[in-house]
């Protein structure tokens, strides 16, 4: 996958060096507040951090988790992904989340917006989505401010801390988010590659990926649960924190 570059951040694939700043964020008591999983242990992230190393040799892909960089400096300070769906041409943007200190912090929004480019335009998706829970009123803007449009809520989508939650929902579809792209934007979309391949394509991995420990091991299948849960209606939970 190529880099995503926009004017406050910039997005590349995830690397065995951004453990630290993963577990930092998967066993930080407030930044998982609002995620769709629980908080982990150190156990627990480094299991979870290995398999989305093993992303990009899963076929067809699906899953897309980056890291968020700052413009010129090469060091994750957070997370963006976009979980593609197995059926029609729709995907959900997921796992939003930024360290306390990140120079990039306020421009959260333009991780989802360098992902939603890449795909409407690579991926040739039709829909993207989006979530938060219905209590997380400040997702409200950073949603808008990417283009996605409210649409429903969802009750009682996900259980974590002991809780059912309600999440509000948006989406953009292609061809209206394409007309208010800026100039990084459409660069990303007018890249375009192959679509989506369709299900029943060959899922055939590589033998091996490497582990959070740098220890080769064999990627899970396709086949293997996301990285969010799944809630009701077949939908994921969203993966969202405060920008």
């Amino acid at each position: 996958m190529p880099e995503l570059h926009g004017e406050h951040l910039w997005l590349r694939e995830l690397r065995a060096t951004d453990f630290g700043p993963f577990e930092r964020i998967h066993t930080h008591r407030v930044l998982t507040r609002y995620l769709g999983v629980e908080r982990m242990d150190a156990a627990q992230a480094q299991d979870s951090f290995a398999q989305h190393l093993a992303q990009p040799y899963v076929l067809p892909r699906r899953k897309h988790t980056l890291a968020v960089c700052p413009p010129g400096l090469d060091v994750m300070v957070g997370t963006m992904g976009l979980l593609v769906e197995e059926y029609g041409r729709n995907a959900m943007l997921t796992s939003l989340v930024l360290l306390p200190d990140a120079p990039v912090r306020g421009h959260g929004h333009e991780a989802g917006r360098l992902l939603m480019a890449y795909g409407f335009g690579h991926l040739g998706l039709h829909r993207i989505w989006a979530g938060h829970r219905a209590d997380h009123t400040r997702m409200r803007q950073v949603m808008l401010a990417a283009g996605l449009h409210p649409e429903s809520t969802l009750r009682e989508l996900f259980h974590t801390q002991g809780h059912w939650h309600d999440v509000t929902t948006y989406a953009a579809l292609a061809p209206a988010w394409i007309r208010q792209a800026t100039p990084a934007e459409r660069a990303i979309l007018h890249d375009v590659g192959p679509a989506v391949p369709a299900a029943g394509s060959d899922t055939r991995t590589p033998a091996a990926h490497t582990t959070a420990a740098g220890q080769p091991n064999r990627p899970p299948s396709s086949s293997c649960g996301p990285a969010i849960p799944t809630g009701r209606q077949g939908r994921a939970a969203p993966n969202s924190s405060y920008l």
